[in-house]
């Protein structure tokens, strides 16, 4: 009895409030209040994962099977919120709970059983040091929590890149080149791997991790994202 004041009183000086729209959060809620989750804008990539506009993105650049995405990246709309309270406000739980929500999208269109294990987009040793965590590992660990995957750290970046906000397909793709590579000592051999980012656009830097991946062995790559843009 005495703990359940205790939390009450806490409650009362320390509300835990929507990161989107700033409500009360019941005791049952984390992070996100059930009436922001109902209106984030999802997309059915899971339902048809083969073959959508995101497959199309990448047709050519890699061997890819799955290209999916939890949510439409939409101009100042939740999507974007999303993102920016991950990438800039310091909430990497975000990513974390994005991550569980979208398991659950994957488990009920049956491809819980798709993969061995989950692979995030490395971020540069000095990028990671300045933001404190990698966007795309909390999303991953979401993901990972939600499905009961393991999460592993295959993948180093080994050049410090631009950001890629304002290049075409073609820069992109160049500024991603030779980049990425395969951890010293760890193997990929025959592993099928979901491999995750926070956003896809052209989809340069997801098809350049996925193909070293393949180039090392991996049985499969498919790729998920937070938000897909156009």
């Amino acid at each position: 009895m005495r703990l359940h004041y205790l939390k009450d009183f806490f409650d009362l000086i320390f509300p835990r409030n929507c990161e989107l729209c700033g409500r009360n959060l019941y005791d049952f809620e984390t992070d996100l209040c059930k009436i922001c989750i109902g209106a984030l804008p999802k997309t059915v990539y899971h339902a048809i994962p083969y073959e959508n506009d995101l497959t199309d993105k990448i047709k050519g650049l890699t061997k890819t099977g799955m290209a999916m995405s939890f949510l439409r990246f939409t101009k100042e709309g939740q999507s974007q919120k999303i993102l920016h309270l991950l990438k800039y406000r310091n909430k990497p739980e975000i990513g974390t709970k994005v991550g569980k929500l979208y398991a659950q999208e994957l488990i009920e269109a049956g491809l819980s059983t798709c993969w061995d294990t989950i692979v995030a987009v490395p971020l540069h040793p000095l990028k990671h040091q300045r933001r404190g965590y990698n966007q795309s590992e909390e999303f991953a660990k979401g993901i990972s929590e939600g499905l009961n995957l393991p999460c592993y750290n295959y993948l180093e970046r080994k050049k410090f890149t631009e950001t890629q906000t304002k290049k075409s397909r073609i820069e992109r793709m160049d500024n991603v080149d030779e980049v990425f590579a395969i951890v010293s000592n760890k193997s990929v051999s025959g592993l099928r791997i979901l491999l995750v980012d926070d956003v896809i656009t052209t989809g340069a830097t997801l098809c350049s991790c996925a193909n070293v991946l393949l180039a090392n062995g991996a049985k499969t790559v498919d790729l998920a994202t937070i938000a897909a843009g156009k």
